[in-house]
């Protein structure tokens, strides 16, 4: 049968069926996923057409997901947090939802604290059990969406549930309906899709779904969850680990709209960032992240990355204050005492530090030589070096001007003289066996008593 495909507006043949294929033996792609060695990338050479949903957003898990992996925040904390992500996704609201828990009664204080706030992004959904009792308990609250865990490879559905995929389904969409029943729009956690039977079982159980959202009336939200990292963005490869193969995939042979498909990546082979932006080229509207990239093992796709990779694929902010990055970075390390790696993009303390002689003398010519933007604009954290053995003249000159803020009429160059003897002074320094940076109260001392007063210690 022949029908225009509402995708991609072609005539296109409806013949793909895809039942669920009730295996004896969970299927585990041991040649891909080898225990004793590395994950194989295989390649099919399909290519998937790129579609860039019209609308694109973020939503948050660093409430959920994040939380499980530090510390639990305070209740004041986790207000704190929502008031400054709502700042951060700006009046448009580019960061959507932010999940939370609501199982214990500090739980529930601090979702209802957030929802007293009265602001419109991001909306507060949940992450629950799936049980009756929970949906209940979601819907009093005045939450309409919550998401529900369903375990979609044969490593979670035979190994952890000890269910076929048949008992998997049924239990699943049993659940769904529940959630229907309860007036709840349900969230569905596809776990583990990237090691998953795609056409076996993701497709025939996603279908089901679809099916039962159009009887209730209430839409129903597909996460595609890489749980173990093991997506990757190149084109032509192959299911399961094709990220753009699994967001077509469930367009195309489920017809789940964009908006209603959100993908959830975690950073274990380093292509959380990338698999995302994948996700959003390829049809996916939303990607779910976390404040500094915080969750399980090595984490989830850093929040504040795709902030700055809306932008690059927008080319606009779209009302989002990315200043707020660094308040939220500085809240982390001053409030609740997260130790960011110093190295880390956007918020580590040395993101756009040099301290390589040769790096400072091109700032001192023109800072974007060695900055990757203006960070003082966009982040309001101004380029900066720090002083140690190899930063050289023009490490010291930049040093003194960006810490004491000096009009270009008042700035130094490499040759002044308060700067040659400043840089006497570091090499004696470390005539020693010293390889740490000085400390800059140690430098403003110095430079106090070398200036004779005119650069006093801040």
């Amino acid at each position: 049968m022949l029908v225009i495909s509402k995708k991609t507006n072609l005539l296109e043949q409806k013949s793909y069926y895809y039942a669920l294929q009730d295996v004896k033996e969970p299927v585990l792609y041991d040649d891909i996923y080898d225990y004793s060695f590395v994950p194989k990338v295989p390649f099919n050479h399909r290519r998937v057409p790129m579609g860039m949903p019209e609308n694109i957003w973020i939503t948050d898990t660093s409430l959920r997901d994040g939380q499980q992996s530090v510390e639990p925040y305070t209740v004041d904390q986790v207000v704190t947090l929502f008031k400054l992500m709502s700042k951060l996704g700006g009046p448009k609201g580019i960061i959507r939802q932010t999940e939370m828990f609501v199982y214990t009664k500090k739980d529930r204080e601090a979702l209802e604290k957030c929802m007293a706030l009265g602001l419109e992004f991001p909306e507060i959904t949940t992450w629950i059990r799936a049980s009756r009792e929970d949906f209940r308990l979601v819907k009093n609250l005045g939450i309409r969406e919550t998401g529900i865990l369903v375990s979609c490879s044969d490593y979670h559905i035979f190994k952890k549930l000890g269910l076929t995929r048949r008992q998997a389904m049924e239990k699943y969409l049993a659940t769904v309906c529940d959630a229907f029943e309860a007036g709840v729009i349900p969230r569905c956690h596809l776990e583990d899709i990237t090691r998953a039977d795609f056409y076996g079982f993701v497709v025939p159980f996603v279908n089901q779904l679809m099916n039962l959202s159009r009887q209730a009336g209430i839409p129903v939200k597909i996460r595609a969850c890489d749980t173990m990292g093991y997506g990757v963005p190149y084109t032509e490869v192959a299911l399961p680990r094709s990220v753009s193969g699994i967001v077509y995939g469930l367009q195309h042979y489920s017809e789940v709209p964009s908006e209603m498909l959100e993908w959830h990546g975690h950073n274990d082979f380093y292509k959380a960032v990338t698999n995302a932006s994948t996700a959003w080229l390829y049809g996916a509207s939303a990607v779910n992240c976390s404040l500094l990239g915080i969750g399980e093992r090595t984490g989830n796709i850093p929040l504040e990355a795709m902030v700055m990779e809306y932008a690059s694929l927008r080319g606009t902010f779209d009302g989002m204050d990315p200043t707020v990055i660094t308040e939220i970075a500085d809240y982390f390390r001053s409030e609740i005492g997260y130790k960011i790696p110093p190295m880390t993009p956007f918020v580590g303390k040395s993101f756009n530090e040099t301290r390589a002689g040769i790096h400072a003398d091109g700032m001192l010519k023109d800072e974007r030589i060695y900055n990757i933007f203006d960070t003082k604009a966009i982040l309001n954290r101004p380029a900066t070096v720090q002083i140690s053995k190899t930063s050289g003249l023009a490490g010291i000159a930049y040093w003194i001007n960006s810490t004491y803020n000096l009009p270009p009429s008042e700035a130094l160059d490499k040759h002044d003289p308060i700067v040659l003897k400043m840089k006497d002074w570091v090499d004696s320094e470390y005539s020693t066996d010293r390889d740490t940076p000085l400390s800059a109260w140690r430098i403003e001392e110095k430079l106090e008593e070398i200036s004779e007063g005119r650069f006093k210690k801040l």
